[in-house]
């Protein structure tokens, strides 16, 4: 059974040391659902807000940016791509989020922070509406490079 890294012999907790650890290309996609009634989905477009689905793209892409301030034992990352879409689909809003650096670490936690963040900003924009929005399935749909290779959630197409 594998070790969890984060812990130190004695079993406190550290942050990875992974400066011997060569850089290479890594990105990673994670998703979320917001399950919002029907008739609160049709009032989208008319949120005296302002556009909840773009307020919540650009609220993910900037947690992506900021996740090691948010998890304390992330490795503060240089991304060289964030993205995040949301789409509306039967029953809620789909949110798939990407990230992608040149670096010694994964940006699994980059990626399921923006989708988790971009989720939280729908709901914000929404609940006036309905306090029974579920923020639903957040999860890691595939990541590639490092020493523990490519992973990818059985059933996801590949982007």
């Amino acid at each position: 059974m594998k070790r969890l890294s984060h812990y130190d012999d004695r079993g406190a907790a550290r942050m990875v040391d992974v400066s011997a650890k060569p850089a290479t290309a890594r990105i990673a996609r994670a998703q979320a659902f917001v399950r919002i009634r029907p008739s609160v989905l049709k009032k989208l477009p008319e949120n005296p807000k302002g556009n909840p689905l773009e307020i919540a793209r650009i609220a993910g892409i900037a947690a992506a940016k900021r996740t090691a301030e948010l998890i304390p034992l992330c490795h503060p990352l240089m991304l060289t791509h964030a993205d995040v879409e949301v789409r509306v689909e039967r029953g809620g809003v789909r949110i798939v989020s990407s990230a992608a650096t040149l670096g010694p670490t994964g940006v699994e936690m980059e990626a399921l922070t923006a989708a988790a963040v971009a989720a939280l900003t729908v709901y914000d924009m929404t609940k006036a509406l309905d306090k029974r929005i579920e923020i639903q399935d957040l999860y890691l749909l595939e990541k590639t490079g490092g020493k523990s290779g490519a992973f990818r959630r059985p059933g996801t197409r590949k982007k």
